[in-house]
């Protein structure tokens, strides 16, 4: 009885022993992807500093001190029309 319950699946027992004794190989992102990782960080930010240091590009933050509001004054001869 014992004999027949371990050979009742014997494809599941080879693939489980298959799964379980594999060796790790490292694929690409395991050996390269720091390098992707840093390669890309470090290009974004050199364009960036380019785009804010160099295209001179009026950003406009800020409008306190430049916005100057002009002299209001009212029309009476349209109110008489």
């Amino acid at each position: 009885l014992s004999n027949r319950r371990t050979n009742m699946f014997p494809l599941v027992k080879n693939i489980a022993m298959r799964l379980v004794h594999h060796k790790y190989q490292p694929d690409f992102h395991d050996e390269h992807g720091n390098a992707v990782l840093v390669g890309g960080t470090v290009f974004c930010v050199t364009t960036w500093a380019f785009v804010v240091t160099q295209v001179g590009i009026d950003w406009n933050l800020s409008p306190v001190g430049r916005v100057i509001p002009k002299e209001w004054r009212q029309d009476y001869t349209s109110l008489l029309l």
